[in-house]
């Protein structure tokens, strides 16, 4: 039964992280071959940093990633923070809408942005589809991955502890940042890199919200309708590794976590 699991788990393996790899290695390939290796060769790389197009649209897209991603932390934490102090019955009704825009397809989602800025611009001259609208866009479907991120955390403290800090003296503002916020750290860092990696990678909304700005997976697909160009492995390999990096440092901080919280127990 190990074996079969084994097998199993190494064939799910490679059919997950085999085309990543061969991505990875032929974008150091010489000739532009996707079928045969003819040498190492960093001029993918070298011509994918001189091509002003491409520059232009990985600055748009870390704007737009860090703007999102900040917006969205800021939103879904204070969401999360009202959630878990609502009764049980409005709690589940909020929760419930929150959950939509994840499981709603990206294309509704896309088409429906979209409508409601072009209303606005044509109505009242405001949000015409550009880098705003791109950040207002991510905003949304970014902000519930942020509220489930940060609400296993509050759930984790206990009421008392804010109530205590009251009772002490410290105002509410003071106790929630004393006593609550960092606790509930973690949470918010993982939800603003989830945002983050969620806004980096966007097409389909981005694509109905763009107007005529150009994010990465935007020029991605505009270089893929002509002849496919090894500069596109180069470039999907720094976005793997930049993806990769920041998840490495989310597990790195969980592992530190859970240890401390061990060592905590053990001496408590």
């Amino acid at each position: 039964m190990k074996q079969i699991t084994k097998i199993y788990s190494a064939i799910i393996f490679a059919f997950l992280y085999l085309p990543i790899l061969v991505l990875v290695v032929f974008s150091f390939n010489e000739s532009k071959s996707r079928v045969s290796w003819t040498g190492f060769t960093l001029k993918w790389y070298i011509k994918l940093f001189n091509d002003n197009e491409i520059l232009k649209a990985l600055f748009n897209t870390f704007i737009i990633a860090v703007a999102s991603a900040l917006l969205a932390t800021l939103l879904g934490s204070l969401a999360a923070v009202g959630i878990k102090s609502m009764k049980k019955f409005p709690r589940k009704f909020l929760m419930t809408i929150t959950d939509f825009p994840i499981i709603n397809p990206e294309i509704v989602t896309g088409v429906s942005l979209m409508l409601l800025f072009v209303f606005a611009f044509t109505t009242i001259g405001f949000l015409k589809p550009g880098i705003a609208t791109l950040i207002l866009a991510h905003t949304t479907f970014c902000t519930p991955y942020v509220i489930l991120s940060v609400l296993p955390k509050l759930r984790q403290i206990s009421p008392h502890l804010y109530e205590a800090a009251q009772d002490l003296g410290c105002p509410p503002i003071k106790a929630f940042l004393k006593v609550v916020l960092p606790d509930i750290i973690p949470g918010i860092i993982t939800g603003m890199v989830m945002a983050f990696t969620l806004s980096l990678d966007d097409f389909v909304i981005s694509y109905f919200n763009s107007g005529t700005t150009q994010t990465l997976p935007i020029a991605i697909y505009s270089m893929t309708r002509k002849i496919v160009s090894p500069e596109i492995n180069a470039l999907s390999t720094l976005l793997f590794v930049v993806i990769l990096v920041l998840l490495v440092m989310i597990n790195i901080r969980q592992n530190k976590e859970i240890k401390l919280k061990k060592v905590g127990e053990t001496y408590s």
